[in-house]
């Protein structure tokens, strides 16, 4: 792969970037502080902004690393971020990546994950060169499912009580896409 880093992408609605520290009052209050955000997380939800302060700070100080994408998600018109994508995993054997988000609730079920995530999608194939590009949910959110597949992933399989979450032990539904997979939908070749 060619790494690029977490790089400013723009879709019609959003703008993802990478988080400043003067994301975090935002953060907080917009998701971070939100049990409901976090009910299928692997994190907790914040119990003050101090803890997302620290977060933003482990965060902001890994993207000198040029494999390292975390984007701040926010919409043009609001100027602040609304949730967060990044990889959470990357194989450099297989030149695959592992994607995870989580959005405010206020912002769900606007399409705004799916244009996020699609966005990502397109970067990692067209601009990273990725050869696989995954990620999962807990069979109890079938939501992030809907997510993975409005962004053009393929549904691969569920394994049983496979991954862990802030619910336990839990069983997980796998989606994937693969380089040529994306260039057949776009109809049009890789560069090299």
């Amino acid at each position: 792969m060619v790494h690029k880093g977490t790089v400013r992408l723009e879709t019609q609605r959003l703008i993802l970037r990478r988080f400043t520290e003067d994301d975090a009052q935002a953060m907080y209050d917009n998701w971070a502080s939100d049990p409901e955000v976090s009910k299928y997380l692997t994190w907790p939800s914040h119990k003050s902004v101090d803890d997302t302060r620290k977060t933003l700070k482990a965060w902001i100080g890994s993207y000198d690393k040029p494999d390292y994408y975390h984007w701040a998600v926010e919409l043009k018109s609001l100027c602040e971020p609304f949730g967060g994508i990044s990889i959470v995993s990357i194989n450099e054997k297989t030149s695959s990546v592992h994607v995870g988000y989580c959005f405010g609730q206020k912002w769900w079920r606007k399409g705004y994950a799916s244009e996020a995530l699609n966005c990502v999608v397109n970067f990692f194939f067209e601009d990273v060169k990725a050869n696989r590009f995954e990620a999962r949910h807990d069979t109890n959110n079938p939501a992030s499912g809907k997510v993975m597949q409005n962004a053009g992933l393929f549904y691969e399989g569920t394994m049983r009580e496979a991954d862990t979450n802030n619910q336990g032990i839990c069983d997980v539904s796998f989606y994937a896409m693969l380089a040529k997979d994306y260039f057949a939908r776009n109809a049009k070749a890789p560069s090299l």
